[in-house]
């Protein structure tokens, strides 16, 4: 496909016959230092250390613009429900140990496509990354595959959360909460 705006109009009309209704998914923004911002899909994995957790290849683009601008926000929308939550906070990395114990939580399959990848970098040849894969799979196979020191967790710190709330005629209820100290400033936005 040459053209991007076309296959975008095609994956929109497919997800509108077919909505998203994994709560999990969640929009994260980082930014590059001069203030680049980028987003993507992760998944919410819990809280974790008092953060709300999400996994990924370290020296991927969210990995690096984390690395270099320890910011981010989140955001939650669940159509179905007519609810969208937003969280703004610092961002750093879970332990190590936190990150082994999700990194042997997932399946096989998914620990060494984490090991092989090398996230957000060009792809030349997708039949060597394949190669790579199964040859990994098959030198590994019924054993424990250890996390690559450069792929783990994050944890974005909550200082800011916004619950919004649909309203008839766009008259949305927007509550945001500020951290103060140890406290939480409840205050009511315009919709």
């Amino acid at each position: 496909m040459s053209d991007p705006l076309v296959l975008f109009l095609e994956w929109h009309a497919e997800a509108r016959r077919e909505p998203p209704i994994n709560p999990d998914a969640v929009a994260l923004a980082t930014a590059t230092p001069g203030g680049r911002p980028s987003a993507r899909i992760v998944f919410y994995r819990g809280i974790r250390e008092g953060g709300f957790s999400f996994f990924t290849n370290y020296d991927s683009r969210k990995g690096r613009e984390l690395a270099e601008n320890p910011f981010g926000a989140l955001a939650f929308y669940w159509p179905h429900l007519g609810r969208q939550v937003r969280v703004e906070g610092a961002v750093v990395r879970l332990s190590a140990e936190e990150s082994d114990a999700y990194f042997q939580s997932r399946s096989f399959e998914s620990q060494v496509t984490a090991v092989v990848s090398r996230q957000s970098q060009p792809l030349e040849d997708a039949d060597e990354f394949q190669a790579e894969v199964r040859e990994l799979e098959n030198s590994n196979a019924g054993k424990q595959v250890l996390r690559p020191g450069n792929w783990g967790g994050f944890k974005l710190m909550p200082e800011v959360f916004e619950f919004w709330t649909r309203g008839e005629h766009r008259r949305h209820e927007r509550i945001v909460y500020r951290r103060e100290g140890d406290a939480w400033r409840r205050s009511r936005l315009y919709p």
